[in-house]
């Protein structure tokens, strides 16, 4: 059994926090219940879904299409005492509700004063429903896909659609079913679809093959966000040295992975393309924002390979792509370089990075220096312009005591 003690997995909930700002996260995580495939996938299917097992010692895994998945990993320790997170929880009953249950997640919202969210799956999907779509059997992932986006809609966006930016996934084995499943979504009220930031690092075809071009005008014609979530590629180890302790080192180099991923998408050619595309990048920071700016001008202005388009590069990353900050302390100072209508905060709720339950005192740190304008700007209105999410109404607890609002 694993060291965690299951009774004190539910911890007495703190007190709600003040909320001095309308905070809309736009990179927080969900954790799939036990129960989500049940009934979704067509009968001679239904068997095959993913399924959740007790092994021997306790631990409580999904397996599925031969693959065996831990629960629910990936630092799903909001609520337990720092000295627990060495130990990831194994079992639903060490983990707070609020990772996988919708009404316990409104609930610690309020907690933390959030207004809204936008939430990446867990381990058994892959921050882009990886896992699925690389099922061996092509019918059967397309179909798990579609029972998660069900899912997605019935249970985590109905109950309480104000306070759930919803966003799905797609089947990214074939590029023409993977457009229609963004489109079923958008017509159903989705705003946002999750994507692998760095293709080929999956094995699929890259940016730069004109692969994607039904997926990208798919997301046009929606005006679906793409949501690019460090990770979303996996961790290839081989990028690292050999010996080096994977998990830390891999960690600190999320900014890394998001200027990386950032780059590809930007000469992809596809936001230069398509002025109305949208992309925003979750947990890379915001750190190395202004570092690309600098240098895609100095391609532009001092040598001649930063003129492949008519465009400035860098004024098209201004315009296409949104960058979110967790507690980026020492670099919000460049916020005039990036452009402050194009960034956005997250709590990453549930995991170890994340600031609940505290995260509007982290903002109000965060943003010290900032005029109102600017702060509500980056706390919820350029999320909510970038997702078509409405604001809570004036006097609602959510609504924050500063006085910029629009």
């Amino acid at each position: 059994m694993t060291d965690l003690d299951h009774r004190d997995a539910h911890l007495v909930d703190p007190e709600p926090r003040p909320v001095r700002y309308t905070v809309i996260s736009v990179d927080d995580h969900l954790v799939e219940p036990a129960h989500l495939f049940e009934g979704r996938l067509p009968g001679r299917l239904a068997e095959r879904a993913p399924a959740v097992v007790e092994e021997d010692d306790g631990r409580e895994v999904w397996v599925f299409d031969g693959g065996r998945y831990e629960l629910p990993c990936l630092g799903a320790v909001v609520g337990r005492p720092k000295e627990e997170w060495t130990l990831e929880p194994t079992r639903f009953d060490q983990v707070r509700p609020g990772c996988y249950d919708i009404e316990a997640r409104v609930k610690d919202m309020d907690i933390n004063g959030v207004w809204a969210s936008v939430n990446f799956p867990s381990q058994i999907t892959g921050f882009c429903g990886s896992v699925y779509s690389q099922c061996s059997d092509p019918a059967l992932g397309l179909a798990v896909v579609r029972a998660w986006n069900d899912w997605c809609s019935d249970e985590w966006w109905a109950p309480h659609p104000e306070r759930s930016i919803p966003m799905g996934i797609t089947f990214l084995a074939d590029a023409d079913l993977a457009a229609a499943e963004i489109r079923r979504n958008a017509a159903r009220g989705f705003r946002a679809v999750s994507l692998p930031e760095q293709p080929h690092n999956l094995g699929l075809p890259s940016l730069h093959t004109g692969w994607w071009d039904p997926v990208i005008e798919a997301c046009v014609e929606t005006e679906t966000v793409i949501c690019l979530h460090v990770g979303s590629s996996g961790f290839p180890e081989s990028t690292l040295p050999p010996g080096a302790p994977v998990l830390q080192l891999g960690s600190t180099l999320f900014p890394v992975s998001a200027l990386s991923s950032c780059a590809d998408w930007l000469w992809s050619g596809y936001p230069f393309r398509h002025p109305d595309l949208r992309i925003a990048l979750s947990e890379g920071g915001i750190g190395w924002v202004a570092m690309l700016v600098d240098r895609l001008d100095g391609m532009v202005d001092r040598v001649t390979y930063g003129r492949t388009f008519t465009e400035r590069p860098s004024d098209v990353l201004r315009r296409n792509f949104w960058f979110c900050t967790i507690d980026d302390r020492s670099t919000i100072v460049t916020r005039d370089a990036i452009g402050i209508d194009h960034i956005c905060v997250e709590t990453d709720y549930p995991h170890g990075d994340g600031t609940w339950p505290d995260s509007q005192a982290t903002l109000v740190e965060l943003l010290a220096g900032f005029s109102e304008e600017e702060s509500a700007k980056v706390t919820h209105v350029n999320a909510a312009a970038l997702f078509r999410h409405p604001l809570p109404p004036p006097g609602s607890p959510m609504a924050g005591s500063g006085p910029a609002r629009h």
